[in-house]
């Protein structure tokens, strides 16, 4: 297709399929989250540190491939909310370290209802589901290989 014949329909995007799976999964996670007491961007974060807990601010938002001005404001959501703790690096003190609290951890088990929820709305088998992933996460990364000063998140 040439540039004079526009821009390939929406349907046949594929920016625009992944962005509405994203989107359908949010829709199925809403209402365990909001069960939880959680947006889905914060779910990320606790996510982040359910794997490896005590990390600089920085280090979450390269994960989540986030600024950490945008980061910010979540982590102090979950801060008031009990979830967590930001405190000063003593190592570094221009360095904002976040920790989950007890409350946080807490949120781990009562979040695998999400995993299930997808299975289910899906009707797709964990498989098929981690080989989709595992294919989605190489188109990413061969993206981010190809831009200047970006590195995929992990």
């Amino acid at each position: 297709m040439g540039k004079a014949d526009g821009p390939v329909p929406l349907e046949e995007q594929l920016c625009y399929s992944i962005y509405s799976a994203a989107m359908a999964i949010q829709r199925i996670y809403k209402p365990l989250l909001d069960d939880l007491g959680l947006t889905y961007p914060q779910y990320l974060v606790l996510n982040v540190l359910w794997r490896d807990d005590r990390q600089s601010v920085g280090a979450i938002a390269d994960k989540l491939a986030l600024e950490s001005s945008t980061l910010t404001p979540l982590l102090k959501r979950l801060e008031m909310a009990g979830h967590l703790r930001r405190t000063r690096n003593p190592e570094n003190e221009r360095q904002v370290l976040v920790a989950l609290t007890d409350q946080g951890r807490a949120l781990r088990s009562e979040a695998g209802c999400l995993a299930e929820a997808l299975l289910s709305a899906s009707g797709q088998s964990a498989p098929q589901l981690a080989r989709l992933n595992h294919e989605v996460r190489e188109l990413r990364d061969a993206i981010y290989s190809g831009i200047d000063d970006w590195n995929p998140p992990v």
